[in-house]
């Protein structure tokens, strides 16, 4: 069962981070200005529907966080760090041995964006 008190807590703490207003922040997540200042006060609980909007607009919610305080906000990225230390020719070689050496290596991320590596 969600703690309504310190699921509120987590909302403005949410909305906080992200600098914004009740009334931005249901514009954000889609829901009626109502609807927001119900679930501040107390009023009434937060829906599924609500908790999955809250998690869908602001991807750094981890929503076991929001629902029960387990985990860390914002949200630690699942995203593979890039390589920290520079590629040595000697280090990586293809499969085919001696046949063909690495020139460029390309990491795609599900966000839309890439990184590129390149030998020196």
């Amino acid at each position: 069962m969600v703690n309504n008190e310190h699921f509120v807590h987590r909302l403005k703490e949410i909305m906080e981070h992200h600098h914004l207003t009740a009334s931005l922040f249901a514009d954000k997540i889609a829901v009626q200005r109502s609807s927001i200042s119900h679930i501040l006060s107390g009023r009434n609980k937060p829906s599924l529907d609500f908790v999955l909007k809250v998690t869908t607009a602001f991807t750094d919610v981890d929503i076991y966080w929001l629902l029960n305080g387990k985990g860390s906000f914002p949200k630690v990225s699942e995203t593979p760090s890039p390589p920290t230390l520079p590629i040595e020719e000697s280090s990586v070689e293809a499969p085919v041995s001696g046949a063909k050496k690495i020139q460029r290596v390309v990491v795609f991320y599900d966000d839309g964006t890439f990184e590129e590596y390149q030998k020196g």
